[in-house]
């Protein structure tokens, strides 16, 4: 089990640890449905859309109003993107997140099951500096806000995210 996910910089405050890069072909799936044009939470030789947000820019303090915005968050900032994007996407951006399933917290309660939740089955492998790692020990959700995204909840594959 590849418990450098479970026990993320949330935790042990190593920055490295809450850089867990998109599986390509989660991405281009959803870019082909969606267009993305800013990745909200990247770091520069990560980037997965030409505009994007580094730690140093701050997303939280960024506007993305007008934007199809993507958005693998640091974990140990979960609740604050799941706030922001609400509130972006009240605004009039569409915001796609992959984060864990975790339906407990408060950020899913209070902002995350709003849209439409895709909950993956199976279990994703990210990637780290570049390098697939073994799958991680938690599932994963496509949680999808903006305008006109109606609340539903379904359940999709990795190899077809629209379900």
């Amino acid at each position: 089990m590849n418990k450098k996910v479970m026990f993320s910089s949330a935790r042990n405050g190593e920055k490295q640890q809450d850089r867990w890069q998109t599986p390509s072909a989660v991405f281009e799936q959803l870019n082909e449905e969606f267009g993305f044009t800013l990745d909200a939470a990247a770091e520069p030789e990560t980037a997965l859309c030409e505009q994007f947000f580094t730690a140093e820019d701050d997303a939280l303090k960024q506007d993305w109003q007008g934007q199809t915005v993507y958005c693998n968050p640091p974990y140990s900032k979960l609740r604050d993107f799941a706030t922001k994007a609400k509130e972006e996407a009240l605004k009039g951006a569409t915001v796609v997140m992959l984060i864990p399933a975790r339906t407990d917290t408060q950020a899913f309660h209070e902002s995350l099951s709003d849209g439409e939740v895709r909950f993956i089955k199976g279990r994703l492998k990210f990637q780290q500096n570049g390098q697939e790692q073994d799958a991680a020990p938690f599932p994963s959700m496509v949680c999808v806000m903006g305008p006109n995204v109606e609340q539903n909840m379904k359940k999709v594959t990795r190899d077809n995210l629209k379900g």
